[in-house]
């Protein structure tokens, strides 16, 4: 079972429409994300760094490439928690990205975020700052099922 450290990796992202209430969110809850190592998509990252004043570290933007790239870090353990303040209203070109992100949090049993309301409930959590002992699904019969 993986062990989440106290100081978590949380992934931060936001659709356009999202930007202001990922924001206005984070600076609301500064004290307690700074407790932390951050990592956001390209633009929503900047706006992060400039508004918390902190180091973000910086993957594409979600078109180019930023989605798959926080997938991956979710798959090699490297992301603990995803908060991603995604616009349901608007269907947008890298959807399919969008979906592959959410399913490999799903998949590597991570928590996520996806407006402010859970993330408000995430952040308040008395898990957030501590150790926490992720039990992930035994997907073993389901890989042998393509290994034979």
């Amino acid at each position: 079972m993986p062990l989440m450290k106290k100081c978590k990796n949380i992934a931060l992202v936001a659709h356009d429409n999202k930007k202001k209430d990922l924001l206005e969110w984070a600076v609301y809850n500064k004290g307690s994300l700074l407790k932390h190592k951050l990592c956001a998509t390209g633009t929503t990252g900047a706006l992060l760094k400039d508004a918390l004043g902190c180091e973000v570290l910086r993957y594409n933007s979600g078109p180019f490439g930023g989605d798959q790239q926080i997938g991956a870090a979710i798959a090699e353990g490297k992301i603990d928690i995803l908060i991603f303040f995604w616009d349901p209203l608007n269907q947008l070109p890298h959807d399919p990205d969008v979906k592959a992100l959410l399913r490999l949090a799903a998949v590597w049993n991570i928590p996520v975020a996806c407006n402010r309301a859970t993330a408000d409930f995430l952040i308040s959590s008395p898990l957030f700052d501590s150790e926490y002992e992720n039990v992930l699904p035994d997907y073993k019969p389901y890989l042998e099922r393509f290994n034979k």
